[in-house]
């Protein structure tokens, strides 16, 4: 197949567009740089600059490869910012893709995987969560990526493209030359990570919470095991379609995350309890029992594989893809 890969130049894209070369895949990435770098994308992989709201544009990249599938990972990611500013994660992430699936349709091209998020659950009744719980988002990042798969289940009900959904919530970690570069950052790995080195104390929010040692519980996936789920998902259709959580079941809380950085690199790592931020649950996990069934993927990777891995790769990249 030859992928369009929007967002391809992003954390998480720039490594689905290397396994999928890696696969046998032909690759364009479609980015217009804003969150990406030009220097994640796979040197194998075509390049085209663009706008995801265009959807002349976006057609104009599926006719100009002869494209057959669409992994649509551009879009907007920072529940904070969407607070502050909702308009623009409607436009960015809903008319994003409105304007891919438009595009889409336009090309003849029939499959797409969509980055969605388990964040479409809000605050769940019951943890790990799974794919037929209540979607009810409480932040409007959410509330974009359940309007995007609305949006896609219109499509294929009008019978012009099959989808698969893949709803995940922390990637992490790092592959070969491919790792972390957000500004500013917001993830509590890199976060760590830049703490221990420069010998800063990292703010915890709550250590009073419902769960184990106080601390929040979230589910971290490392980028290797999401990406390697986006290709089984985009080879498995249109004969398995659907939304699909991509979870280890059981999740880390922040306090292990903290110690495991100080154990993978040796450093001491002082922290500073602050208040809990509003808004946050005691712990969000996400099964993964249904892409297992489904699709045969369940992740491989270890929390103190994504440390190292996230570790090895600051090391190799002080100032990020400026090095």
């Amino acid at each position: 197949m030859h992928v369009l890969v929007t967002g391809g130049a992003g954390y998480i894209g720039s490594v689905i567009a290397a396994r999928l070369l890696a696969r046998g895949h032909a690759v364009t990435v479609f980015d217009d740089l804003s969150r990406g770098h030009r220097a994640a994308v796979p040197a194998a992989a075509n390049f085209v600059k663009g706008d995801i709201r265009d959807p002349a544009r976006v057609q104009a990249a599926l006719l100009d490869a002869s494209c057959d599938a669409i992994v649509h990972m551009a879009a907007l990611a920072e529940v904070g910012e969407s607070v502050e500013q909702p308009e623009r994660y409607h436009d960015v992430n809903v008319n994003g893709t409105a304007a891919v699936i438009a595009a889409a349709r336009a090309a003849a091209v029939g499959r797409l995987v969509f980055s969605s998020t388990a964040a479409v659950y809000g605050e769940p009744g019951r943890v790990p969560i799974e794919e037929d719980d209540e979607l009810a988002p409480t932040n409007p990042y959410g509330a974009s990526k359940l309007a995007g798969e609305r949006l896609l289940e219109q499509a294929r009900d009008a019978g012009d493209l099959a989808f698969t959904a893949l709803r995940y919530f922390n990637a992490c970690g790092a592959d070969g030359p491919r790792g972390e570069d957000h500004d500013p950052e917001s993830h509590l790995i890199p976060l760590a990570l830049a703490a221990a080195r420069g010998g800063t104390a990292l703010r915890v929010f709550g250590d009073d919470y419902p769960t184990p040692d106080g601390t929040c519980v979230r589910d971290y996936v490392h980028v290797a095991d999401l990406s390697d789920a986006h290709v089984l998902a985009l080879e498995a259709l249109p004969t398995v379609q659907g939304a699909f959580n991509l979870g280890t079941g059981r999740g880390d809380s922040v306090r292990r995350v903290l110690d495991t950085v100080s154990r993978i690199t040796g450093l001491e790592l002082r922290r500073e309890v602050v208040s809990r931020r509003a808004g946050d649950p005691p712990a969000l996990v996400a099964t993964g029992r249904r892409a297992a069934s489904q699709l045969g993927w369940r992740p491989r990777r270890s929390l103190d594989d994504a440390v190292r891995d996230a570790w090895s790769w600051m090391q190799a990249h002080p100032r990020g893809y400026a090095d």
